[in-house]
């Protein structure tokens, strides 16, 4: 008899052929063994159902079907409540059907709240996944979903719901939760009366309105990104826009706002949140004007009053020529600086005392998307914890690589400039980040590289594009600045031309933000994930040898 505990995976699908048997196929690798797939069929007519039907008949004791009477569509959330009542195990877990677990999801959530008895549910970062086509202007595209959050935190009700209102971007995907049965139970699971947009942040805020919820750090599972997703549909057709008020949202916030009421949660931050947003719904055009009228002031603040103090102290024959001279610059419209217009950046510490920074949101992209190259025997600079957080159980040797032996974790004592001890052809991966620049001699660095990589080892590189000097030790070292043309030119001086892979992240947006020393926290997904050939904030070599 397996004393583990039980987990329930519910996957709902309609008319899934195209991915339901990879995310069934990712349930069945899972490390921990005690599951049930519950796949419930909402009321496809390919072959999807084919497709389920004939799994449950393969695995009887592990994976079970289930529709709605007379084959009926009646969407997401009475589909996966329809799971929760037909679950048997102590945890739930959500997988879409076009989205896939990773090996160790359930074994590793598992264990967080077994050992954590007060907490309803766990969730991470999400792999955005766009490379599952295998298509290569897609290689580079993955990345992982903005935490904005502390990680491997535990959270008090209803501190997160809070954090979701205040931005959308870092509410978890579905896939990412592992929760707790009785917990579903005394939500009443999701609101049936909210089965497509909006169903998922409902049934988060059920939760996170009266429960405590551990946020980690580890991305366990695959967001599959292609055009025929419901959300992807929903953009296309104008029925929701993530920068933009729409109708969803303002129903779920008015849904939202008599639940809270209906359950008498009181928590004056939230309340305070939450009639922000709504506001602008319930009185649009005084919103709109004073929208406009916010921005006249800050116009004539900026602008109009300053001009008119010079225009009074300069000769009358002069004004009028000074007025046709700006015709044209005001004609088009005037830049408002606000706290930017300054000659000293916000912070200096690239945004570490502000959140995040925003480079090492690009490079943990980077890595998340080449997780499958971090694997056997892999040396990193300065520490493990992306051969920790990235290769997993798919690292058999970690070796950190350091000038000193002072520094806790290093196994391999050298600078790879002249590193004739390292054993050659010796690892299978190596995670260099943030280091060829400040290397005087990088091309024999570079020399290293390859003679101690394994043949078709990997090596996974970042250095800074557009940046500040750092302002910590390391800056009496920092000697190169490097594009992506010129990234490319040295590394294949070493490595074949054909084995190697250069891009760039960023944008103006991004790009300024981290120069102020903004971080993550502050900017929207879509500004950070937005990429611009002209601004390239960090560049990411990958070379196979």
């Amino acid at each position: 008899m397996n004393t583990k505990p039980l987990v329930s995976v519910i996957t709902i699908f309609l008319n899934g052929e195209k991915f339901l048997r990879e995310a069934i196929e990712s349930v069945l690798a899972q490390t921990y063994d005690n599951w049930e797939l519950l796949l419930v069929d909402d009321g496809s007519t390919d072959s999807s159902t084919a497709i389920a039907r004939q799994y449950a008949e393969r695995y009887p004791a592990k994976i079970r079907y289930y529709e709605h009477d007379n084959h009926q569509n009646l969407g997401k959330s009475i589909s996966r409540n329809l799971g929760f009542r037909n679950a048997r195990g102590d945890y739930i877990a959500l997988l879409d059907a076009d989205d896939v677990y990773l090996p160790e999801k359930l074994q590793h959530q598992v264990a967080i709240l077994e050992s954590q008895p007060d907490t309803a549910m766990v969730y991470g970062p999400t792999l955005y996944w766009f490379s599952w086509a295998g298509e290569s202007q897609d290689a580079h595209r993955d990345y992982l979903g903005k935490l904005g959050v502390k990680p491997n935190t535990l959270f008090e009700p209803p501190e997160l719901l809070t954090l979701f209102l205040k931005d959308g971007g870092i509410v978890p995907c579905i896939c990412a939760l592992l929760i707790r049965s009785k917990i579903i139970k005394e939500v009443g699971g999701f609101e049936e009366t909210v089965s497509f947009l909006f169903e998922d942040q409902v049934f988060l805020a059920k939760i996170c309105s009266r429960s405590r919820v551990f946020v980690d750090n580890g991305c366990w599972d695959k967001y599959r990104q292609h055009p025929e997703s419901s959300s992807s549909v929903a953009i296309k057709t104008g029925e929701y826009h993530p920068l933009r008020q729409n109708p969803a949202r303002f129903k779920f916030l008015t849904w939202l706002e008599k639940y809270l009421s209906e359950q008498g949660i009181e928590d004056a931050r939230l309340k305070r949140v939450l009639q922000g947003d709504i506001w602008p719904y319930r009185h649009p055009h005084l919103f709109m004007l004073l929208k406009g009228t916010q921005y006249a002031l800050k116009m004539m603040k900026q602008f109009v009053k300053p001009k008119v103090k010079r225009l009074l102290a300069i000769p009358v024959q002069r004004k009028y020529q000074l007025l046709q001279n700006n015709k044209q610059r005001y004609s088009e419209g005037m830049i408002d600086f606000g706290s930017l217009r300054r000659l000293t950046p916000i912070s200096r510490w690239f945004g570490y005392n502000r959140g995040n920074p925003i480079d090492r949101y690009y490079i943990e992209h980077f890595l998340a998307g080449n997780a499958n190259y971090i694997r056997g025997r892999v040396l990193e600079i300065g520490d493990d914890s992306y051969t920790r957080k990235y290769g997993g159980i798919n690292v058999t040797i970690r070796d950190v690589l350091n000038i000193s032996d002072s520094i806790p974790g290093t196994t391999i004592v050298g600078d790879l400039s002249c590193a004739d001890h390292i054993p050659s052809e010796t690892f299978d991966c190596m995670i260099l980040t943030q280091t060829l620049h400040i290397i005087y001699n990088f091309r024999e660095a570079l020399q290293t590289i390859y003679r101690i990589l394994k043949p078709g080892g990997v090596v996974l590189a970042t250095f800074p594009g557009i940046s500040q000097i750092s302002i910590d030790q390391w800056s009496k070292y920092w000697c190169w600045g490097f594009t992506t043309l010129s990234a490319q030119k040295m590394f294949i001086e070493v490595f074949p031309e054909e084995n190697v892979s250069v891009h760039a992240f960023g944008n103006v947006f991004a790009t300024t933000a981290f120069l102020y020393g903004l971080s993550v926290q502050e900017l929207q997904s879509n500004e950070l994930d937005y990429r611009d050939p002209d601004y390239e904030l960090l560049i990411t070599v990958r070379a196979i040898k």
